[in-house]
Formats: C-alpha cells, sequence, structure tokens
C-alpha cells in the first residue's frame, strides 16, 4: 500500500499545468471524467412547483478567465500570461498551446475584466466565466 502521507506531500507540490496533466493522464488511464457529476432527480409536479419559494439569485462574486485562443501573436500572449500568472517561459507556452485553458481561477470581477483587457491587447481571444 502507498504512503499516503507522502503521496499528499507530492500532489501538493504539483504546479496548477502540472495538475492538470495529471488530471487528463488519470481520466485517460482510468476511462472517467473528473467534472463534476449532474443529478438527475424527479420532475417536479405543476402544483408543486407552484408552491415553491421562489430564490433569490445571488450574483457571480468570482469569476475565472479561459485563454480560447492565442491569435497571430503568440509571444505577446505568452508575455501576459507569464506577467498575470507568474509561471515560466516553458509553463506560460504550454498554457498557451493548451487553450482553452483556465488563466486564472475565483478572482473578482475587476482582476477578471483587468486580465481579459490586457490578453486581448496581446491578441488573444478571452472568455469570463
Amino acid at each position: 500500500m502507498a504512503d499516503l502521507a507522502k503521496l499528499v506531500e507530492e500532489l501538493s507540490g504539483l504546479t496548477l499545468l502540472e495538475a492538470a496533466e495529471l488530471t487528463k493522464m488519470l481520466e485517460e488511464k482510468w476511462g472517467v471524467s473528473a467534472a463534476a457529476p449532474v443529478a438527475m432527480g424527479m420532475m417536479p409536479m405543476a402544483g408543486a412547483a407552484a408552491a415553491a419559494p421562489v430564490e433569490e439569485v445571488e450574483e457571480q462574486t468570482e469569476f475565472n478567465v479561459i485563454l480560447t485562443g492565442a491569435g497571430d501573436k503568440k509571444i505577446n500572449v505568452i508575455k501576459e500570461v507569464r506577467a498575470l500568472t507568474g509561471l515560466g517561459l516553458k509553463e506560460a507556452k504550454d498554457v498557451v498551446e493548451a487553450t482553452p485553458s483556465t488563466i486564472m481561477e475565483a478572482v473578482t470581477k475587476e482582476a477578471a475584466a483587468d486580465a481579459k483587457a490586457k490578453l486581448e491587447a496581446a491578441g488573444a481571444t478571452v472568455e469570463v466565466k
């Protein structure tokens, strides 16, 4: 049996890019998907749906910046990804070439908009979710 504490330490040291690559490798090896499962429930009856209280929709406070394309100026996009993420040259290049890829996760609306503007100015196509 593997030493689980040692395994946790090794996994904690992975970069975001390495963790994403590990996820892909495990998905292929085990034939599974790391996507969150969607629960299929029974459809409520019309009367029950009408009696259900209306929930307020919460405004989204955390956003992800997703690079969807590098465009013609790939070098400029790699430079901007490095500036935004602090990744090394090779890691930033790998992220740019593996589009679509998440550049920033769980950031504020302002930070996401700023990152999007910088990446688009460098020639990339970006999506904020």
